[in-house]
């Protein structure tokens, strides 16, 4: 099989796997989205799930936001890790957006990504899921199975995305990350996987990376 025969494979199989896809993170607008994605480094999103219903409570916007106390953020988000960085994020950006954006979250990958605490990927997120701009964002699933797929070489993940975007069609982006993220998760996990339930691994799979497997 070519590269492009693999990747096409990929968008097949995932397509008949996953017609409808969810979005990870509970949000209802740009703003909570922003938050709930920014929460998630190092933490599950079924954790950050849990936590921003507590937090949007008090604040769903950045007007509110601001009215807390970094330390008050802080005590809300504690059990995602990394509290103290990401209060400090949440109750910056929150005043940035306020003072240059007029509360509104910016669409584009430049304002985003000037945002404290905001990096490529969180932006990559939001302008995807939220403003339904292409983008590809790379978190550990994609990156893994990427290399699994011999469709990157695993280097970084900035080689990733670059790879990925290369080989899938633009239209695709935003819907393949979510697929490929929902995969990973089920069928090709970096703990416990099981070749026999990997289709995709098991039909395309990079020839290293099968032969590291049987060595086993």
């Amino acid at each position: 099989m070519t590269k492009k025969e693999r990747a096409t494979f990929v968008i097949n199989t995932l397509k008949e796997l996953y017609p409808t896809i969810p979005v990870p993170l509970d949000h209802k607008d740009a703003y909570t989205l922003l938050i709930a994605v920014l929460l998630s480094a190092q933490c599950t999103d079924v954790r950050v799930n849990q936590i921003t219903p507590l937090l949007f409570a008090k604040a769903d916007n950045p007007y509110d936001m601001v009215k807390m106390t970094v330390e008050e953020i802080q005590d809300i988000i504690r059990p995602c890790g990394l509290s103290p960085m990401k209060s400090k994020g949440i109750y910056g950006l929150s005043h940035i957006l306020i003072e240059k954006y007029n509360g509104e979250v910016p669409q584009s990958f430049e304002g985003l990504e000037e945002l404290p605490a905001v990096g490529h990927k969180t932006a990559s997120v939001v302008m995807s899921q939220a403003f339904g701009v292409p983008a590809f964002p790379v978190d550990t699933h994609i990156h893994r199975l990427m290399y699994r797929w011999g469709l990157s070489n695993g280097k970084n993940v900035v080689q990733t995305e670059k790879d990925a975007k290369a080989i899938f069609p633009k239209e695709l982006w935003n819907d393949l990350h979510l697929q490929i993220i929902w995969y990973g998760r089920e069928y090709s996990p970096a703990r416990g996987w099981n070749l026999e339930k990997d289709i995709i691994t098991r039909t395309i799979g990079s020839k290293k990376v099968l032969a590291e497997l049987a060595g086993k």
